[in-house]
């Protein structure tokens, strides 16, 4: 296409210079030349009108056609006001570029004036207009009118009957769609590429498997007529409502398939989670089409490499094909492998997620929601709010999710002050009554116990769906305050609003927090016959936490026994703590046996293992464990403080001599521990003057 618009422009200068010559006056030349120099771009088609001696009507409409295809609407509008000042804007055409200009840009308005000029005109029962119009208001969601224009119609073609068809499948009204697609049959008129790919494009979820199987009749009835496009959106539409084996079929049917073809059935097997099938015939793709991978194939096959959060490998080996390829500055697959990376939870990569980002040369709202959100779901908060600070020195736009994550960022660091000021740029930004934006404040307020403006957020937010009311409920839990988290359960319920999974962890978790266990007992055993939510393996956790730190360790594992499928480490680990707050070593052994096969490199589990035998002076099994820690390679994770100073974070942990005022703080610890001396007695000088020659 390159080549052949390459072509086009000499032989468009060739004749530009025989015209100049010549001295032809007649626009027809000229007209013919504008409309070749206008693939080549709108500055070139402007240059050549500007030399036309006597520009007609076909020469103004040429323009603006240019400008209309070339996305310059409001000059375009521009253009055409200075065509009705000349007599020149009452044509099919003018009226025709000036209708599908006011489509592409969403502009109701427009085309309701460019209606009122066209029925003064004695333009409104054109076929061409009167279909241009009605592509107007269906794009823009005034389906109302839409209909009413085409009521009004005295001739309707295929065009018309699209674009009406298009409005009522982008509304989500494909039963609508269909009918009016059965009725077009009707009229005689025969669907084409246009009329398939409206209604494919709207096909979602199992309930529409009839509505698919019915346009799979018709595609292979009009098949002689309709092109590879078609059978392209069919492979789609089959895997949007499920049926993942009928998209194979068509795929398998398709006798000369092109790029799109692959993309789709790629793209339907990583939509369905079947990762070993998307990379097998990622691999078929490159071995036998015939065609190279693009941006659309590469970001399918990613998004499959991190849909499970483990570094397999076969990400970056993907990742080195993007980069052999030529793809890796691509906007959209540095997108996807940034994802990737940020993603993976066994070993943190936001280094590698890091290098994507640098390398994008064109940048855009997910690129930065994507490190932002990486940096803070792996508990780098500091880095999170470094990266948050960027993005608002760059003037990136910042959305509900970069907002969370900024959120979330401040309540593991504790730094009240920085939260309320990005509250503040919250209210700003019209995002306090988004469900995350507010859930993460309520999380923010509750973390740092400003449980009261953690409820004003609450009281703030919208509350049709159950995410602040889950964040409330947690809040609440996390304090002990069981009897608010039942209230707002019991008003969830009155309000009817739906209840999910989240919600009983909060409940659960309340109960645990307070002792109650047998109002915890009842809800583990009534969630799935009262109120149709499945226990999952967190709400097994919550009822493990629930009988262990009541004391009833029998009961936490016989709760665990009767799981319907394999404990995971965290449900171990919940017991193995129990275990350490009663002193059952017995039963902590058992778990940890568990445990160790779960997660071997958890190095919790060998600390609290080694704390627990140290407390009960059994040294030679402290020391075997720490052996053992030893030749896995493992060493306790030390525990980070934070302080927030004048909007700054400063982090510290034992022993740290990284802070650039160490001394100062070292100096003022000192005389910090003088002051202790000279207040404490003979026997505690003895510890302090310790302490001190330990710092």
């Amino acid at each position: 296409m390159r080549r052949h618009r390459h072509h086009l422009t000499v032989a468009a200068a060739k004749s530009h210079a025989a015209l100049l010559k010549s001295g032809i006056s007649s626009p027809t030349p000229w007209n013919q030349l504008l409309t070749a120099y206008s693939a080549s771009g709108l500055a070139a088609a402007r240059r050549v009108f500007d030399e036309i001696p006597l520009p007609d009507a076909v020469s103004w409409n040429s323009l603006l056609a240019a400008h209309v295809a070339s996305g310059a609407h409001p000059d375009a509008w521009r253009l055409l006001r200075s065509m009705h000042a000349r007599g020149l804007a009452a044509s099919t055409f003018a009226l025709g570029s000036a209708l599908r200009s006011a489509a592409t840009a969403r502009r109701p308005a427009l085309g309701a004036q460019l209606q009122s000029f066209a029925v003064k005109s004695g333009l409104a029962d054109d076929v061409f207009a009167a279909s241009a119009l009605l592509d107007v208001y269906a794009k823009c969601g005034r389906l109302s009118d839409a209909r009413r224009v085409f009521d009004g119609m005295p001739e309707r073609n295929t065009v018309s009957w699209n674009a009406l068809i298009a409005g009522y499948a982008d509304s989500g009204n494909l039963t609508q769609a269909m009918s009016l697609f059965r009725e077009m049959e009707r009229e005689g008129l025969a669907p084409d590429e246009a009329t398939f790919a409206a209604l494919l494009a709207a096909v979602e979820g199992p309930g529409c498997c009839f509505l698919m199987q019915e346009l799979h009749g018709k595609i292979v009835k009009y098949g002689a007529a309709l092109g590879l496009v078609v059978s392209n959106a069919a492979v789609t539409g089959y895997s949007q409502c499920g049926a993942l084996a009928d998209s194979r079929s068509i795929f398998d049917g398709i006798g000369s398939r092109d790029l799109i073809s692959w993309n789709s059935m790629l793209a339907a097997y990583a939509y369905h989670g079947m990762d070993d099938e998307a990379m097998r015939f990622f691999v078929r793709l490159m071995r036998e089409s015939g065609v190279q991978p693009d941006m659309y194939s590469f970001t399918s096959i990613i998004s499959v490499c991190s849909e499970h959060g483990r570094d397999d490998n076969r990400g970056r080996g993907i990742h080195s094909l993007v980069f052999k390829i030529g793809l890796e500055g691509v906007t959209h697959v540095c997108n996807a492998l940034i994802a990737m990376y940020s993603r993976f939870t066994e070993n943190c990569m936001m280094e590698d997620a890091s290098k994507c980002f640098n390398s994008l040369l064109l940048k855009d709202t997910v690129s930065w929601n994507s490190m932002l959100t990486g940096y803070s779901q792996h508990g780098l908060s500091s880095d999170a709010l470094s990266f948050f600070r960027c993005m608002r020195s760059e003037n990136i736009r910042t959305d509900e999710f970069a907002f969370s994550a900024a959120l979330r960022s401040c309540s593991d660091l504790a730094v009240l002050q920085l939260g309320r000021q990005i509250h503040s740029l919250v209210i700003q930004s019209g995002f306090a009554t988004n469900d995350f934006v507010s859930s993460s404040l309520i999380f923010m307020y509750s973390k740092s116990g400003m449980l009261g403006d953690a409820r004003k957020s609450f009281q703030e937010a919208d509350k049709s769906s159950s995410v602040p009311w889950n964040s409330m409920m947690f809040g609440y839990a996390q304090h002990g305050q069981a009897q608010i988290v039942t209230s707002l359960f019991n008003e969830m319920l009155e309000l009817k609003v739906p209840l999910d999974h989240v919600t009983f962890v909060g409940l659960i978790t309340a109960y645990s927090h307070a002792g109650l266990v047998d109002e915890g007992s009842e809800i583990l055993n009534t969630m799935e016959t009262r109120y149709g939510i499945p226990l999952r393996m967190e709400h097994y956790a919550c009822g493990v936490d629930l009988y262990g730190r009541a004391g009833q360790l029998d009961k936490a594992k016989e709760l665990i026994e009767s799981m319907p499928f394999r404990p995971d480490a965290m449900v171990w680990m919940t017991l193995l703590g129990a275990c350490k707050i009663h002193g059952n070593m017995e039963l902590a052994s058992d778990v940890a046996s568990h445990l160790l096969v779960e997660a071997p490199r958890q190095h919790s589990t060998y600390i609290l293992l080694s704390s627990m035998y140290s407390g009960l002076g059994m040294w030679s099994d402290r020391a075997t464990v720490q052996k053992v820690m030893k030749n896995r390679g493992l060493s306790k994770v030390p525990g980070w403080s934070w302080i927030e100073v004048k909007n700054e974070v400063h982090s510290f942990n034992a022993e740290d001599r990284s802070h650039p005022r160490m001394d100062e703080i070292y100096e003022m610890l000192r005389m910090l521990l003088q002051v202790a001396q000279k207040l404490c007695s003979s026997e505690d000088e003895e510890i302090l003057v310790t302490i001190s020659s330990d710092t």
